[in-house]
């Protein structure tokens, strides 16, 4: 049987793409950067994910990517809630545990995908965004 598609399937689909277009972006500038990837996409039961996590003068770095492709929702590092905040944080928690780090240096870096067709600049990072 075949699945009817909607409205809402597409645009599902249509964010994800864009989600994994800008998470493929993000990699590939923090490669360039110097940065060693981790682990990508790491999720710790129901406390949350983290898009990238990935080493740099050795410190261990939590990054969350956000894509946009208009500005229609405002600015999108507006869009890192405090609750999502708290679970990133609880994340990250989540990954050292598994992993038994300690006494490890972290920091929490979102990184900004801009893909509109007006965009000046495709790539904002900011270190220390929580």
């Amino acid at each position: 049987m075949y699945k009817k598609i909607t409205m809402k399937n597409t645009n599902t689909l249509y964010k994800k793409q864009c989600g994994n277009q800008g998470e493929e972006l993000a990699t590939q500038y923090l490669l360039e950067n110097g940065y060693q990837i981790v682990k990508r996409n790491f999720k710790f039961g129901r406390e949350g994910e983290i898009d990238i996590i990935a080493n740099h003068n050795n410190t261990l770095v939590f990054i969350e990517v956000k894509t946009r492709t208009n500005h229609s929702f405002g600015d999108p590092i507006e869009q890192i809630s405090q609750r999502k905040r708290k679970s990133w944080y609880h994340a990250a928690k989540g990954f050292l545990y598994v992993n038994k780090i300690s006494n490890q240096e972290c920091r929490f870096d979102a990184i900004i995908i801009d893909l509109s067709k007006d965009a000046k600049e495709q790539i904002l990072h900011i270190q220390n965004a929580m």
